[in-house]
C-alpha cells in the first residue's frame, strides 16, 4: 500500500475518508460492473445513490429514460439554502463503468466525492444559509458504447435543462479523482512539452476548462488553493476541446456543447493510472484522504463567493 499523497490527516478528513471508502466498496464490491451489459447492476447503483441522498435528508429525483431494452436513470438532488438563489451550480459524476470493470477510480471515486460533498453541504446549510443552489447529479451511461450517442446521461440532462431555460453559473464534472502517485515520473502527458508546466509526480488534480469557462476554473482553483493538502493545476483549451480530443472524454462536454460553463476535475485518468478501464481498477488502489481533501475543497468553493 503506497503512502498517502497528503502530508497529514485531520479527524474530519478521516471521517470523510471512511465514508468515501464505504461508497466505493458498495459500488465496486457489493454491486460490481455497472454497464448496460449488467442492467441489474446499473439499476442497483442508481438505487444506492438514491438511498444515500435520501439518507442525507435530501429530496431525490430520478430522471428515467429508455436505452435499448432497459430503463436507465440519472439521479439528482438539489441543496438549496434559500427559496430563491442567485447562484446556481451543478456537480456531476457518472456512475456507470466500461464492460468488464468495477470502475473504482473511473468513476466510483467521483460518485463517492459527489455524495460526501452533498452530505457536507446539506449539513452546513442547516446552520449557515447561503445564496447558492447546488444540484448534485449522478449520471448514467457516460462510458462506451453510449458516450457518443444521444442517450449519454449527461447529455440527456443538459438538453433537458436547456429546453426548460434553466441557467447555471457553472457545471463541475468529477471524473476519476481518486488515484494518486507521489513518485517522480508517475505523471504522463498527451503532449511532450506539457511537463514544463505541470508536475512529474501524479499527486495533483487537473482543472480543465474551455475559454468560456476559464473564469470559473480560476475561481475553483483559488478556493482549492486555500487547502494546502491538494495541489491543483489548470488547463484551458480552445474550441470546446475539439482541437484537443483527449479532454472531450467526460460529462463536462455535454454542458459545453449546450452552451453552459463547465470545468472537469480529474486525476488525469490514463495519463497517471495504469489500471484505467482495466479489471484491476479496484478500490484498494485509491487514496481516500486525497479524495476527502477534494470534498473539503469543493465545499469551500460552494460556500465561498464562487465564480461566474
Amino acid at each position: 500500500m503506497k503512502p498517502s499523497c497528503l502530508p497529514h490527516r485531520l479527524t474530519d478528513i478521516d471521517n470523510v475518508a471512511r465514508s468515501l471508502r464505504e461508497h466505493v466498496a458498495a459500488l465496486t464490491v457489493s454491486i460490481g460492473e455497472r454497464s448496460p451489459r449488467r442492467p441489474k447492476n446499473l439499476a442497483a447503483a442508481a438505487a444506492y445513490i438514491h438511498a444515500a441522498l435520501e439518507g442525507f435528508g435530501l429530496d431525490v429525483t430520478s430522471e428515467a429514460y429508455r436505452y435499448k431494452n432497459h430503463t436507465v436513470s440519472n439521479v439528482f438532488s438539489e441543496i438549496k439554502y434559500l427559496a430563491t438563489s442567485s447562484r446556481r451550480y451543478l456537480l456531476g459524476a457518472h456512475y456507470d463503468t466500461v464492460p468488464g470493470t468495477v470502475g473504482a477510480d473511473d468513476n466510483a471515486s467521483g460518485v463517492a466525492v459527489l455524495l460526501e460533498t452533498a452530505r457536507g453541504l446539506k449539513r452546513i446549510g442547516a446552520n449557515r444559509p447561503m445564496d447558492t443552489l447546488v444540484r448534485c447529479v449522478a449520471f448514467t451511461l457516460e462510458e462506451r458504447p453510449a458516450f457518443w450517442t444521444p442517450q449519454r446521461g449527461s447529455l440527456v440532462h443538459a438538453k433537458g435543462m436547456r429546453r426548460k431555460g434553466e441557467t447555471l453559473d457553472g457545471m463541475i464534472c468529477l471524473e476519476s479523482v481518486g488515484f494518486c502517485n507521489p513518485l517522480p515520473g508517475s505523471q504522463r502527458f498527451p503532449f511532450p512539452l506539457m511537463h514544463l508546466n505541470y508536475p512529474s509526480s501524479g499527486d495533483f488534480l487537473a482543472l480543465v476548462s474551455d475559454g468560456k469557462s476559464r473564469v470559473l476554473a480560476t475561481s475553483i482553483q483559488s478556493a482549492f488553493q486555500k487547502n494546502p493538502g491538494i495541489p491543483v493545476y489548470r488547463l484551458t483549451v480552445p474550441a470546446r476541446g475539439w482541437l484537443t480530443p483527449f479532454v472531450r472524454r467526460s460529462d463536462h462536454v455535454s454542458f459545453w456543447d449546450m452552451g453552459y460553463k463547465a470545468v472537469l476535475i480529474t486525476d488525469t485518468a490514463d495519463y497517471r493510472n495504469p489500471h484505467y478501464h482495466q479489471p484491476s481498477d479496484t478500490m484498494e488502489k485509491l487514496d481516500y484522504p486525497f479524495m476527502a481533501r477534494l470534498v473539503e475543497s469543493l465545499i469551500r468553493f460552494f460556500t465561498s463567493s464562487g465564480g461566474r
